[in-house]
């Protein structure tokens, strides 16, 4: 096993430097902290080196080195890290046909996108589009919210716009979540295909959006309430939509 004893070594502040967006663009490498985001890295073949204070901790074909708490401490996150860093490659989109999609407009909050990718994992969803003005899909806070979903759902970066009228185009029913001409999410009925839009924390879906959607949809709480988080509206309408079965489906069964 490799050692490392000082936090002055070039490989350790080549890395220290991924805490950078700008340097993990340029390395296509993220840091995650951790046992547990580091087994799920490991599983999807995103994991490359481990660095560890532990010396019995291993993973068949990563490269495992051992190094001091102070170079685990420079390299963490949080105030008082667990005793393992993972390297990780970028994760790579997959090139299919998905049928279940969540389009995210500008979400700002690292815990809503955790929030929202996990629920996406819960809830059968094939792909997430992220607008590029969101938060950086690398960023610390939002990867251990995401408590390792990011490795298991399908995310890319795109232009929305151009995207929703791909996916119209695919005859996938594109709804966005609006109270602005929306309907009640209880009174639609939930195609085979579709893609669900969310907004911005403060200002919601961009108009743009709404306008070139199949459908805007709202859900109903009590008057009293200004509005709910997007990523608990988010999860609410994904969980709705998983469990509906699709009038296609209702159709058949009665044939």
């Amino acid at each position: 096993m490799k050692k490392i004893e000082s936090v002055n070594n070039q490989y350790i502040k080549d890395l220290y430097k991924l805490h950078d967006k700008k340097y993990r663009e340029i390395d296509k490498k993220f840091l995650i902290e951790g046992k547990k985001l580091i087994q799920e890295a490991y599983v999807t073949n995103n994991l490359q080196t481990i660095l560890t204070t532990d010396i019995e901790f291993e993973l068949d074909g990563i490269e495992t080195v051992l190094v001091t708490d102070a170079i685990i401490q420079k390299l963490a996150y949080t105030k008082s890290p667990q005793k393992y860093i993972g390297v990780c490659k970028y994760i790579d989109p997959k090139e299919s046909n998905p049928s279940k999609i969540l389009i995210l407009d500008d979400i700002q909050d690292p815990g809503n996108l955790g929030t929202l990718v996990r629920s996406c994992l819960g809830f059968n969803i094939d792909k997430i589009y992220l607008s590029s003005s969101s938060v950086d899909l690398y960023n610390d806070k939002f990867i251990r919210s995401s408590g390792g979903a990011i490795f298991h759902v399908d995310i890319e970066v795109a232009n929305l716009y151009d995207k929703i009228v791909e996916l119209k185009g695919n005859n996938i029913s594109v709804f966005g979540t609006s109270l602005i001409n929306g309907v009640d999410l209880t009174k639609i009925t939930v195609p085979e295909k579709y893609a669900i839009i969310l907004g911005n924390e403060g200002n919601g879906v961009k108009r743009e959006l709404l306008e070139i959607t199949s459908k805007n949809i709202f859900i109903n709480t009590n008057p009293l309430l200004e509005s709910l988080n997007v990523a608990v509206a988010g999860s609410i309408i994904l969980h709705y939509f998983n469990t509906k079965k699709s009038w296609l489906n209702i159709r058949i069964l009665f044939i």
